[in-house]
């Protein structure tokens, strides 16, 4: 039976959803792939660009719409409040869907309004000054329409996140963050918990992505010797272990692959690790956040996470 958890709303979320970013033109394949394997939760955004392809592989897997966890995001250059509830229709035009699951503001940054999602000026990203907070409020109006079933939020830090709290009347149901066993972030989740707030991995393997920049002096998560060691009593590789890290935290995880046996090789990560085992994780945290575009997007990220502060 695949794991669920419950949100601030009372809908459920699969614990093991399938990520998209990246490879649009593989993506229609992967996530029908992933859906008859048994996957309920996809999820995509805006900026990506698969998710016409998403859509597609949806209608063609013949899974009725309620039986799928769905997320999409908005993104950067439709922060302005007028803006929101256009952006998420395009995204329900493209998806071919009637509403999306959960509904995300992407990043906590306003870039200029307009259609193009990387506005540059003097070479730099063209900012918008628009509070997130009256972005967010934007999207509150959202759970009105039906068109998004919750909203949430992706990127922020804590201090962003405790002033959209203070200033606005929806607890965001899901955060969704980079996390992992080299990027654990224990207090920061912590803090979800306290507040209902369910949290979310991408990047659950690390990340080291050609986007971002290699980092040096690190290797691949899922070639870490303590997860390998971990993975053997349960018959588990070390990306599967990595997987029910998270799940045994009460989190979802967002693997990505876009062939078919790791597809069905990361549903295996739906399991809970000993207590013992967790105690192991947590000692080969190195605090290391791959995917980080401060400085590319306009501002500083994550400045109060552990990775800032050590």
């Amino acid at each position: 039976m695949a794991t669920k958890f419950q949100l601030n709303t009372g809908a459920s979320i699969p614990a093991i959803g399938l990520g998209t970013w990246q490879d649009a033109h593989a993506q229609e394949e992967a996530v029908l792939e992933a859906i008859k394997a048994g996957y309920r939760h996809i999820d995509t955004a805006r900026v990506y660009g698969t998710e016409k392809a998403v859509g597609a592989a949806i209608k063609k897997s013949g899974v009725p719409r309620e039986e799928l966890f769905v997320t999409t995001k908005l993104w950067n250059n439709k922060h302005h409040p007028e803006d929101v509830e256009p952006a998420l229709q395009d995204s329900l035009d493209d998806l071919g869907l009637e509403y999306v699951d959960l509904f995300l503001m992407h990043w906590p940054v306003a870039w200029k309004r307009g259609d193009n999602l990387f506005p540059k000026h003097n070479g730099k990203a063209a900012m918008e000054d628009v509070e997130v907070v009256y972005t967010y409020r934007a999207m509150e109006k959202l759970l009105k329409t039906g068109k998004t079933k919750a909203i949430g939020v992706s990127n922020f830090s804590k201090a962003e996140l405790e002033k959209l709290i203070d200033k606005t009347t929806v607890v965001p149901a899901v955060h969704q963050m980079e996390c992992h066993p080299w990027l654990q972030q224990y207090d920061f989740t912590e803090w979800h918990r306290q507040r209902g707030i369910h949290v979310t991995h991408y990047s659950p393997f690390g990340n080291q992505n050609a986007f971002y920049g290699i980092k040096a002096g690190f290797g691949k998560l899922i070639e870490e010797p303590v997860l390998i060691e971990i993975g053997k009593p349960y018959g588990k590789t070390a990306a599967q272990v990595t997987l029910a890290w998270g799940v045994s935290q009460g989190h979802s995880v967002l693997p990505k692959s876009k062939t078919p046996s790791r597809i069905r090789s990361n549903l295996e990560g739906d399991f809970k690790l000993s207590p013992q085992d967790m105690v192991r994780v947590k000692g080969i945290n190195r605090k290391v956040r791959f995917n980080d575009s401060s400085g590319e997007f306009g501002r500083d990220f994550f400045e109060d996470l552990e990775d800032k502060t050590g």
